[in-house]
């Protein structure tokens, strides 16, 4: 039945490994939410599935099951009140461990085909997913379900493709025949079996609760190592859900349905990770989020393979633009977006003091913040647009964090816009900000050199383009960065600016005007992080992403 999966999906992998390979637009599931692609119903049924899981019990099919927990709070302000399986990680861990032999056994064609069908299904249902992505991360309807369902699936099905492609790097059979002179030659028969690591823990954010999960869980899935989620305790719906599928998918080919699992913290207030983070059973860790706990688990996992995405401070230089009108609407969308609340979102944006020359003549500093704060506030002018873009504040500390910074802008420079507080048009009680603009002088580097996650960005006044250069590179190389972009009509400006980034390991963006954003990463095309710089230590997805997750075997005998 699985070899079944393999034949049936064989087109979306070759698809997909082509895509790899070019590195040209491809997107094997739909991005638009269209009657046309999911069906007349799909919107409707998404949500009444979403809707039955409220204020009920979500089960799932692990050994040392011992109670439920779950607290989750939708940023737009009603409790979800759902309660999850928790389990007793000294039985779980163990047969998983147990179950990491059949899953090796079967083979990498039948783990391929069955991650496929994993996602087929996800697919199917990406409105459940999406509005489930929307109600724990705060996200608006339209992005939770592009990013937390088709560009969450293109993700893993990109992280399939490479596990795929490495894992049929070598042969599975050889006959080694070595001269010997005048006698015979030595003639051995020799095999060779890809083998998983061990068991895998996917560490999952509550911003992001499938988009930075898949791409782990995936990649180790397709390696031949069971992987078990332990979601953010703010975002578990979307992570049971898309492991429920996995569950009922593995259970049809006769597999341990406990292949893939999930562990959520029984109490909040004491989160489990640690504990399972440095559990022997576990070789390979995933995580996203804050800098320290990632320092964390670099440092303390050692038995694991970990691989890391922290936080980081994304920069804009602005040198020199011939198109000042699209410069300024393609940037108030790009701090507009999720409320700043992306790995991706600038937050430093280095502008020359004397201003820049633009193809309407030239703009002082104050012109250029002036421009940005008047092409936001414009933007978001429209409710049902703004809080489409907006979305809501996921967490509270980040609400919080944007008065602080209020605060300090008060005190360090000038706050050239003000984070105000829209009013959702369909759910009133949710939490939103737009973004928070803050101009200060160079020499203030404590305020804008570490990240201050949410709408809030500083437009620094520097003493030239070399300057904001200089900055924005050591930005990247002292605390990381998953972005850089830059403005500028000179080719050598655009030279210096490039090897900049490419020194501090950073993907650049140049002179983006139209539909296109610097914050928004295409599967199959874009790398999303480099491992060069503190941000991250691996990247979404190249081949070092999923070579480490096995080890090939081999077995020699005489012919």
């Amino acid at each position: 039945m699985s070899q079944t999966l393999f034949d049936l999906h064989k087109a979306k992998l070759d698809a997909a490994l082509n895509a790899i390979r070019t590195r040209d637009y491809y997107s094997a599931y739909a991005e638009s939410p269209s009657p046309r692609k999911y069906g007349e119903t799909a919107d409707k049924d998404g949500q009444a599935a979403f809707k039955a899981h409220l204020n009920g019990s979500f089960t799932l099919d692990m050994p040392g099951i011992t109670g439920e927990a779950g607290s989750e709070v939708s940023p737009y302000g009603f409790d979800l009140g759902i309660k999850y399986p928790t389990v007793d990680i000294d039985v779980l861990l163990p047969a998983m461990n147990e179950a990491r032999n059949v899953w090796r056994d079967i083979g990498v064609e039948a783990r391929t085909g069955i991650c496929l069908e994993i996602l087929k299904r996800i697919n199917q249902r990406s409105f459940e997913i999406g509005y489930a992505v929307m109600h724990t991360s705060g996200q608006g309807f339209m992005m939770a379900f592009q990013a937390g369902g088709p560009h969450a699936q293109d993700r893993g099905l990109e992280a399939v493709a490479y596990g795929y492609d490495a894992m049929t790097h070598s042969p599975t059979a050889a006959t080694w025949t070595k001269p010997q002179g005048k006698h015979d030659p030595l003639v051995m028969k020799k095999s060779f079996k890809v083998a998983g690591r061990g068991v895998a823990l996917v560490i999952g954010c509550s911003t992001f609760p499938t988009w930075n999960t898949y791409p782990g869980l995936f990649a180790s899935l397709v390696t031949g190592n069971p992987v078990v989620v332990k979601p953010h305790p703010a975002g578990i719906l979307p992570a049971a859900i898309s492991v429920k599928i996995a569950q009922e998918v593995l259970s049809e080919q006769g597999l341990p349905p406990h292949i893939v699992s999930m562990v959520i913290d029984a109490d909040p207030a004491h989160p489990c990770t640690k504990e399972l983070a440095q559990r022997d059973e576990v070789k390979l860790i995933d995580f996203t989020g804050n800098t320290p706990f990632g320092d964390w688990l670099e440092h303390n996992c050692h038995q694991a393979q970990v691989y890391t995405e922290k936080a980081g401070v994304n920069t804009i230089i602005i040198d020199s633009t011939d198109n000042f009108k699209g410069m300024i609407q393609n940037l108030s969308f790009t701090l507009s977006l999720y409320s700043g609340q992306m790995c991706t979102t600038p937050q430093d944006i280095f502008i020359p003091a004397e201003g820049i020359e633009t193809d309407q003549g030239h703009k002082s500093f104050d012109d250029v913040a002036e421009a940005l704060s008047t092409g936001i506030t414009r933007f978001l002018s429209d409710p049902e647009r703004a809080g489409m873009v907006l979305g809501c504040i996921q967490a509270d500390v980040t609400d919080k964090r944007v008065d602080s910074a209020r605060e300090l802008g008060e005190k360090i420079g000038t706050v050239v816009r003000e984070s105000d507080r829209p009013e959702n048009p369909w759910f009133k009680e949710g939490r939103m900000r737009s973004p928070l603009l803050i101009a200060v002088d160079a020499d203030k580097e404590d305020a804008y050199m570490e990240e201050l996650f949410g709408p809030i960005s500083f437009l620094v006044r520097t003493d030239s383009t070399d300057h904001s250069i200089e900055l924005a590179h050591k930005a990247v190389k002292n605390h990381g960065a998953i972005t850089m972009g830059c403005y500028s009509t000179s080719d050598a400006v655009l030279d210096h600016i490039e090897e900049a980034a490419l020194d501090a390991g950073v993907a650049l963006s140049i002179n983006l005007t139209a539909g296109v954003y610097v914050n928004q990463s295409a599967a199959f095309s874009d790398f999303h992080a480099t491992g060069c710089n503190p941000a991250a230590n691996a990247s979404l997805s190249d081949l070092a992403y999923v070579a480490n997750r096995f080890r090939v075997i081999q077995s020699r005998k005489h012919a």
